[in-house]
């Protein structure tokens, strides 16, 4: 039984008949997976019997006893529970290879190659396949046997030095951008792979991290750093290089405002009635304006604080100036036009019931990414992916009694 045949999966989907082993738990390898799985790979997610991917005890909060955080990038996946250093499990992972395209791991470097599924030993049992291990310095170098979580790499990569206020301590972004930064390059890696390898039949061996990720998207920082030879510092919401980019204090709270050329500057301040700053010597270029910030804020502060912020953005609208709201997550998951693209979505959980997920944020041919399969009970289809691998009825009855294997029924 191919990928593809499988129930739920749309062959029109990009990743449809492409089957994806995911041995990888947390954040940043199921992260990856979820994407693979949300373009219709048929992801097999492995996970140790009695415990599982640690997220599963992550909380609160919990709904019913399931993890939210679990729940929230583990979906469009299949539960497999294996002890993977028990002969019956390694026996049983081999016969899951067998069946797969991709094998995506994140456990510490040279862990599954102890085990005796390392990258070699896989790719001799099948050349064509694409492996993709997610660490958090790579598989190489001084730093590659290091531990890391999230906030380590987003301090180590200095994505936390350019990140607060300048009077503030270093800043955490408020969401994991080291993991899911590295397993969205990983998938990207993987989708690359299987192109090529559909032209040329030859699998891979990749090798993504997440200290690699956030380096990548230090982008003009790190192009500001070289051309300066001094590292940036922290400027809270504003751009380096673009003035006014700023959060701006409203009557009633708080706007977001980006003035990205000169024509919109000249846009920006008819639009806020001060038409006098057009063409004032001072701020007529970005360039201007941001070596006067301090001067061109003083100017401007003071006439949008005795504004409404909704006042604010329909005038900025209506000029084509880049402006929003700082909205909360109420605000954002019943937004009309997060609704509209269809990035939430919802599935039947086997025990929560129904149940949100921010969705996957592109369309196919007008179409949406669609959440086909809640994440999944520990086990959940042990016996029907075994099955579909070709384990008799009695060899997944003896799986399951030797402690190898688990399923909930």
């Amino acid at each position: 039984m191919s990928a593809s045949d499988h129930p739920g999966v749309p062959a029109t989907q990009p990743l449809s008949g492409v089957r994806v082993l995911d041995l990888t738990r947390v954040m940043t390898g199921p992260y990856c997976t979820m994407m693979l799985g949300d373009l219709g790979a048929d992801v097999i997610k492995i996970e140790m019997p009695g415990r599982g991917d640690d997220t599963r005890a992550w909380g609160p909060p919990f709904i019913d006893g399931e993890s939210v955080y679990f729940m929230s990038v583990n979906r469009n996946k299949r539960s497999v529970a294996l002890d993977l250093k028990s002969p019956g499990g390694q026996d049983a992972l081999w016969r899951l290879i067998d069946t797969a395209d991709v094998l995506v791991e994140n456990f510490s470097p040279g862990t599954l190659s102890r085990l005796g599924f390392g990258y070699e030993a896989v790719k001799a049992r099948r050349p064509g396949m694409i492996y993709a291990a997610i660490s958090g310095f790579g598989q190489f170098g001084p730093d590659f046997q290091r531990v890391a979580y999230d906030l380590i790499v987003q301090g180590m990569s200095g994505i936390m030095s350019v990140t607060g206020h300048p009077d503030g301590p270093p800043t955490r972004l408020g969401v994991p951008i080291g993991d899911i930064g590295a397993g969205m390059f990983a998938a990207f890696a993987i989708a690359s792979s299987l192109y090529r390898r559909h032209l040329t039949g030859e699998g891979c061996f990749i090798d993504t991290s997440m200290l690699g990720g956030q380096v990548a998207l230090l982008t003009y920082q790190a192009g500001g750093y070289w051309a300066n030879g001094a590292p940036p510092g922290r400027v809270g919401n504003a751009h380096t290089m673009i003035a006014p980019y700023d959060t701006f204090q409203c009557l009633d709270g708080f706007v977001n405002i980006a003035v990205g050329n000169d024509a919109m500057w000249q846009r920006f301040c008819d639009a806020i009635e001060r038409p006098d700053l057009k063409d004032h010597p001072e701020f007529a270029t970005n360039a201007q304006r941001i070596t006067g910030k301090a001067a061109l804020y003083r100017q401007i502060e003071p006439t949008l604080m005795t504004l409404e912020r909704d006042d604010i953005v329909r005038r900025l609208d209506r000029a084509s100036v880049p402006c929003g709201p700082i909205q909360d997550l109420h605000d954002v998951l019943n937004d009309p036009q997060v609704r509209a693209q269809h990035l939430v979505q919802q599935f039947d959980h086997p025990v929560v019931g129904a149940h949100n997920v921010a969705g996957a944020p592109y369309h196919f041919d007008n179409e949406p990414v669609t959440a086909r399969i809640a994440a999944p009970l520990l086990g959940e289809q042990t016996r029907a992916v075994l099955a579909e691998a070709g384990f008799s009825g009695e060899e997944i009855d003896a799986l399951l009694a030797s402690g190898a294997a688990q399923s909930p029924s």
